[in-house]
């Protein structure tokens, strides 16, 4: 590792407050693999990435990182990475396999030996019930266009609370339901490869509601953790100052952001621009008792951001899949880049002042309704690293993770921009690198590298650099 690096992990370490939470995340499917062992069923991402074209290079999920077969190898990198806390998701089809009746002690087997196993470690578990890995049978009927699925999104989440409750500190209930929606039902690009534009709404309503359902099953099994949810987030900006551009700023910054927040914090929708309003009638008539159980009380909020967003009204001339092209041709706006920013591996610009600009918009708009925030993920991909001496110098992602971290700190710090939000941790996207979704095995986002065809796991200079930091924070802190 490089002084520079060994330098910037110490001195920021000692900006910590002492109680901040230090963390990595994963996601079982994109880790796990053993997708028909243990009892396991198949979930709607089994199915669209066995579809030809959907997965770059017919990229396979079927191993992945091995992390059902190499549990503890995994859980003592943790160890040796030194952090506070591991997020993990539980997979929904291998706890339930049908989602609805059943449940699998196997699949629940593996869960207790990674909780036991952390525990065991010293390292404090999150548990996200939902990372996008929805049984296939609820799929087939329908998945998050159907109320039943949030039905039965609140019984899945009673089993794994009564099952784990005494031991898991953190409960996130959905990841970045704004994901699901947009690439899964909307524009097609994840499952369950829907182009439904704006007829996919009824998914974020079905969602938070599971979300508000499961947050009560939760509580009533008893369960000794806190619960929050997890939101994806981003600053919207007008591409230039015409009255288009702000309109459809505003109405990105809705669908993007408000339309998640706003039931959750506020128990109401946004309302919408009179010319949207039409969209929502796909939803049908929202009722209160719908919102009452989205608005569940909340222990704290999960923040997922990873870059701003410009937009300006019109069709747009981006590259996108050509799969998907009409339909986001449909649209009455566009994404417009940041070329003053350098970008990730995915084209994705690096922006850390906006993360303050995020931080003090949510203060903003929700002031005493925003609970603790937990950074639950922050991360890039880049390119396959340099090895240097047996290590795999990835540089730009310390540079990522410390510019992001130390503007999240300066931003919530008592004068700053984000002043009387209370940041209580920081979660690294990812551990190491895995199954990036539709792209395959080709984006790279961990702190340590995974030769997929021999599974050999290899720390990469981020994964030194953040030890650093974990283990001078901890002196600091003691």
């Amino acid at each position: 590792m490089t002084l520079e690096s060994t330098d910037s992990a110490t001195d920021l370490a000692s900006r910590i407050p002492p109680s901040f939470v230090l963390g990595v995340a994963a996601a079982a499917f994109q880790i796990e693999g053993a997708l028909r062992t243990g009892g396991r069923g198949p979930s709607g991402w089994d199915a669209f990435a066995e579809k030809p074209g959907t997965i770059i290079d017919g990229h396979s999920p079927a191993v992945a990182c091995d992390h059902y077969n190499r549990l503890p190898e995994d859980v003592a990198l943790l160890r040796e990475l030194g952090v506070d806390s591991y997020r993990f998701s539980l997979s929904w089809p291998r706890i339930q396999p049908d989602g609805r009746g059943a449940i699998n002690n196997e699949g629940l087997d593996f869960y207790d030996r990674l909780i036991d196993q952390l525990l065991a470690a010293g390292i404090s578990p999150m548990a996200t019930l939902y990372h996008w890995d929805t049984p296939l049978p609820l799929e087939h009927d329908g998945g998050w266009l159907s109320r039943e699925t949030a039905l039965r999104f609140g019984e899945y989440a009673a089993a794994a609370g009564e099952r784990f409750g005494d031991r898991v500190a953190q409960w996130v209930t959905l990841n970045e339901p704004v994901s699901v929606t947009l690439n899964g039902y909307a524009l097609g690009v994840h499952a369950p490869g829907h182009a439904l534009l704006f007829d996919a709404l009824p998914a974020i309503h079905h969602q938070l509601l599971a979300h508000g359902l499961g947050a009560q099953a939760l509580r009533a099994a008893g369960v000794t953790g806190t619960v929050g949810i997890t939101n994806l987030h981003a600053p919207v900006r007008p591409a230039g100052r015409t009255p288009g551009d702000r309109l459809v700023a505003r109405l990105y910054d809705l669908l993007m952001n408000r339309i998640y927040a706003d039931p959750v914090l506020l128990g109401r929708y946004p309302r919408l621009p009179l010319y949207a309003r039409p969209w929502l009638r796909s939803i049908g008539r929202i009722s209160d008792e719908d919102l009452r159980t989205i608005h569940q009380p909340l222990d704290f909020y999960g923040l997922n951001y990873y870059f701003p967003v410009r937009v300006a009204l019109g069709r747009g001339s981006a590259s996108i899949p050509a799969d998907v092209h009409k339909s986001v041709a449909r649209l009455p706006f566009h994404e417009v880049g940041y070329p003053e920013y350098g970008s990730t591996g995915f084209g994705w610009p690096v922006a850390p002042d906006h993360l303050g600009v995020l931080l003090a918009e949510l203060r903003d708009r929700y002031e005493s309704a925003l609970p603790p925030v937990y950074i639950t993920e922050g991360g890039a991909s880049f390119p396959e690293p340099d090895t240097v001496s047996g290590t795999y110098d990835d540089g730009r992602r310390v540079s990522y993770l410390a510019s992001h971290l130390r503007a999240a700190l300066d931003a919530t710090a008592p004068g700053g921009a984000a002043d009387g939000v209370d940041l209580r941790g920081y979660y690294v996207w990812t551990l190491m690198d895995n199954f990036e979704w539709a792209a395959g095995y080709s984006q790279r986002f961990g702190l340590v590298h995974v030769d997929f065809e021999t599974q050999k796991r290899t720390p990469k200079q981020s994964f030194y650099w953040y030890r650093t930091l974990s283990m001078a924070r901890k002196v600091t802190r003691d």
